[in-house]
């Protein structure tokens, strides 16, 4: 499947014809609890990761949180 993620197309191998998010988030081996999905310009809750079907040519941006400071 061939998904554009933070500017840049990339192929991911899945298991399903049609994957959810979270299989799309493993799959990338990204921490589920240190990121934030944006999914065709819409943030996507995670708890409806299990729920969202991801398609050929779908946008993702994801951040990964990071702590810190003084």
């Amino acid at each position: 499947m061939n998904l554009k993620i933070n500017g840049d197309f990339k192929s991911v191998e899945t298991s399903q014809l049609d994957p959810n998010m979270e299989e799309i988030i493993e799959k990338l081996e990204l921490n589920p609890k240190l990121i934030v999905v944006e999914y065709n310009g819409a943030i996507l809750d995670k708890q409806n990761w299990k729920s969202q079907i991801v398609q050929e040519g779908d946008i993702l941006e994801i951040v990964t949180i990071v702590g810190g400071g003084s």
